[in-house]
């Protein structure tokens, strides 16, 4: 058997081990924005963190101060262990579609110190940020933990953002 089958087989054998992956949704496709956008429309008082610290109207603020954050609106500085593990913590978050950790600590910057606000103008601000995917222009991305992003990690990695905090608040 020649060198060139060993490798086919080889490569086949191990592609078929591979688990089934579904395409990973990204901000950056219309369909996923105006998935993000009706769940966020369906935010109400009613619902309740189901794990964290954030009430409804912290969460919504949060996410608006990271979709600013991608945007290049809001810069943060890199932080140590970011620049030592960033890049492969990267890798492990947006291998798959699985969401993300309960948990996860969140940057002080990205925090808001309010209890409670207008959440019906705040969502609309949110959804807002969410449309502006259709036009990104922030190309030269830097992450505070995981650093420089490439477009296509940016649409990964901020509808998983989204997507679990829809999921904290049951939306």
């Amino acid at each position: 058997m020649g060198f060139i089958k060993k490798i086919d087989i080889f490569i086949t054998r191990e592609i078929s081990k591979a688990p089934n992956i579904t395409a990973m949704k990204s901000v950056f496709e219309p369909s996923t924005r105006q998935e993000l956008i009706n769940r966020i429309a369906s935010l109400s008082p009613r619902h309740t963190a189901q794990w964290g610290k954030m009430n409804g109207f912290q969460m919504v603020k949060h996410c608006i101060l990271c979709e600013e954050m991608m945007h290049g609106k809001i810069k943060i500085k890199r932080v140590l262990p970011g620049r030592l593990f960033g890049k492969m913590i990267l890798k492990k978050v947006l291998k798959d579609d699985k969401p993300f950790g309960k948990n996860s600590p969140t940057s002080p910057v990205l925090k808001t110190t309010h209890e409670s606000g207008d959440i019906e103008l705040e969502k609309k601000e949110w959804i807002k940020r969410i449309e502006e995917y259709g036009n990104f222009q922030n190309s030269d991305f830097i992450h505070p933990f995981f650093g420089p992003m490439t477009k296509e990690q940016i649409g990964f990695f901020a509808y998983k953002h989204s997507d679990h905090h829809l999921r904290q608040f049951g939306a």
